[in-house]
């Protein structure tokens, strides 16, 4: 497999908010510029006893306040021993227009999804690594052309270091794609971080 092709970045920080509040994330770009901003939109109750399974609405704001992405996630099981019931995600960019969609494969170790177009039809796949909640390292989960024979991008649970790692609640994301990726593959891309950051690191936020 070829390296991740250098290109675009985005960053993802989660804003801490406390215990009883839903989850923040700021968006910024290659420069740490903030460009938007996320919010889950949930109950207590569900976010609380649900876990990494919960479902949620998460509305996108640009700096204006104008919103430019939805993305809604239903209550879905994260076992590999129901694969009628994985876990999958709608991207709507502007709200209203689906752009895509992110759908979670069955495998019986690895964490693995398909980014798929507004028809439904796959464009990329995404290969995470057998325990995502690896210590003193970034944790990377690979971006691959859809019949897996490239990498062309990565989606990182950046490491910060171990006293901010164990002290603090925040956590920091990235992801790297081509240049010349299509705009709404780029945005459903960016719901797939979303997925993976509620699925696999919620403990730690």
């Amino acid at each position: 497999q070829q390296e991740a092709v250098t290109g675009g970045c985005i960053y993802i920080s989660y804003v801490l908010t406390g215990f009883e509040t839903n989850n923040k994330y700021e968006i910024k770009n290659s420069l740490g510029q903030r460009v938007y901003f996320a919010a889950e939109e949930n109950d207590c109750c569900t976010r609380n006893y649900c876990g990494p399974s919960r479902p949620f609405a998460m509305t996108i704001v640009d700096n204006t306040g104008r919103e430019v992405m939805k993305l809604h996630r239903p209550l879905r099981c994260s076992a590999c021993c129901f694969p009628c019931c994985l876990q999958k995600l709608e991207v709507q960019a502007p709200p209203g227009t689906v752009v895509g969609y992110v759908v979670q494969n069955w495998h019986p170790c690895l964490p693995k999804f398909t980014i798929q177009d507004e028809r439904e039809q796959g464009v990329l796949k995404i290969s995470g690594p057998c325990i995502p909640c690896r210590c003193c390292t970034d944790v990377n989960f690979e971006v691959m052309s859809v019949d897996e024979s490239s990498v062309v991008g990565r989606i990182s649970k950046q490491w910060a270091g171990s006293v901010k790692e164990i002290f603090t609640d925040t956590d920091n994301f990235g992801i790297q794609f081509p240049m010349d990726l299509d705009i709404k593959t780029k945005a459903v891309l960016l719901g797939a971080c979303f997925l993976i950051v509620s699925s696999f690191f919620f403990l730690f936020l």
